[in-house]
């Protein structure tokens, strides 16, 4: 299950080591360009891609468990263009579904009165 150290590996650009939570053909979304990724090697460009135009920060500050079985995770997200100027911060829930204890799928759902 993903807690507080998993979301670091993120924040220290540890794709592969990220990606070790993950199912295969996981789907991910695409908050930043919008629409969804599959698996790890789009993931994995995405994300290297995303780094050389955008430095996004996740902080993690509540995990929640839905009644369907989801897991939200309620984090400070900061964004920063690589000049360090804010371009994004608020709150944001992540919101996941697990297979055989690895990431399935990943969704963005803003953070009403934001």
């Amino acid at each position: 299950m993903l807690d507080y150290s998993k979301y670091h590996r993120f924040d220290e650009r540890n794709i592969d080591n990220a990606l070790s939570t993950m199912q295969p053909d996981v789907q991910w979304s695409k908050a930043w360009e919008g629409g969804y990724i599959s698996g790890h090697d789009e993931i994995k460009q995405y994300w290297t891609r995303q780094w050389t135009e955008i430095n996004p920060k996740v902080e993690p500050v509540g995990f929640t468990e839905r009644e369907n079985g989801n897991l939200e995770v309620k984090v400070h997200q900061t964004v920063k263009n690589l000049q360090g100027s804010l371009m994004f911060e608020g709150l944001v829930k992540h919101v996941y579904t697990f297979q055989d204890g690895l990431i399935k799928t990943m969704d963005i759902e803003l953070v009403e009165n934001n």
